[in-house]
């Protein structure tokens, strides 16, 4: 079983290096670009079905990339990104001036921090994971595309990997990006990350 993870395309506030959890916020020029790029990219694989966090910027990317397999986008609660609670819509520089004491707490190993307010890493893949394991032993056999956010998304791979929630940290997961999960006897497999090539094409 292949199970396609795709981080949604950018939005305004991607672009202006803003917290973005829960809120409801649309792709942006660039995104929609990424999203058509996204979609050519995907048009060859043989998907059995596509997943989405219900976010409006991951429905977009979902539905564009489904349109071009003539499947319905299939949203679940649970693969939203992590509830950041008083940090939405903050600046890294607005968290560290309002925040500092919870901004050092939270680069240490303690992925059972909550956000102000929020989620911990803990608690995000306590939801994310099981959609996950529902939706592979739904398609055993089959390729699954899961549209989602970058921590959701990372959730889900350190989880399939046997790594710690809070080694989310040192990976980075840019908009737009392909990775790859290969499950089978031996478990999952990490075969493609934060692939961003058919980004770079023309058109």
């Amino acid at each position: 079983m292949r199970l396609i993870l795709v981080r949604h395309g950018e939005t305004r506030w991607n672009r202006e290096n803003r917290v973005v959890g829960h809120t409801e916020i649309a792709l942006n020029n660039n995104g929609r670009k990424q999203v058509a790029r996204l979609a050519r990219a995907l048009s060859d694989e043989k998907v059995s079905a596509i997943y989405s966090s219900p976010l409006r910027r991951a429905r977009e990317t979902a539905t564009a990339i489904a349109r071009g397999h003539g499947l319905e986008v299939v949203t679940d609660d649970a693969l939203k990104e992590v509830d950041a609670g008083e940090l939405e819509g903050l600046t890294f520089e607005e968290v560290m001036e309002r925040y500092g004491d919870f901004l050092q707490e939270w680069m240490k190993d303690n992925p059972s921090l909550r956000m102000p307010g929020g989620e911990s890493m803990t608690e995000l893949q306590e939801r994310t994971w099981p959609a996950a394991e529902r939706i592979v032993g739904e398609h055993p056999d089959g390729v699954v595309i899961l549209v989602s956010h970058s921590l959701a998304i990372l959730s889900i791979i350190s989880r399939a990997l046997g790594m710690r929630p809070s080694n989310f940290r040192r990976l980075r997961l840019s908009v737009a990006s392909i990775s790859i999960l290969d499950f089978g006897e031996r478990g999952a497999s990490l075969v493609l990350f934060n692939d961003t090539c058919h980004l770079e094409s023309g058109g």
